[in-house]
């Protein structure tokens, strides 16, 4: 298996409502995309416990059959638009990929 671990820092809005409106589209989003690329085998998306944390803010857990299935993912239209809530969101994140 392929595993794809990254956490996302949300960007300081304006009050907690908006961040975390924010927050939880973004989770939906991701977890939307389990529907509409067969490649993605297994996904979680966990919110900060806290809303106002020094730590990150999301974090996704994606797992696919091999790296080749992971590029399709990663190229995929759908994941496209997602990237782009994301970045328009986001200040930071990191990403760390390994086989198992």
């Amino acid at each position: 298996m392929f595993n794809h671990i990254v956490l996302f820092k949300l960007k300081d809005f304006q009050n907690d409502q908006i961040k975390s409106e924010i927050r939880d589209q973004i989770k939906n989003a991701l977890l939307g995309l389990k529907e509409k690329i067969t490649e993605l085998k297994y996904i979680e998306v966990g919110n900060n416990f806290e809303l106002n944390a020094s730590a990150f803010d999301i974090s996704l857990v994606t797992r696919f059959d091999s790296f080749d299935s992971f590029v399709v993912y990663r190229d995929h239209p759908e994941h496209q638009k997602v990237v782009e809530l994301v970045r328009a969101n986001t200040v930071d994140r990191t990403v760390v990929d390994y086989l198992d």
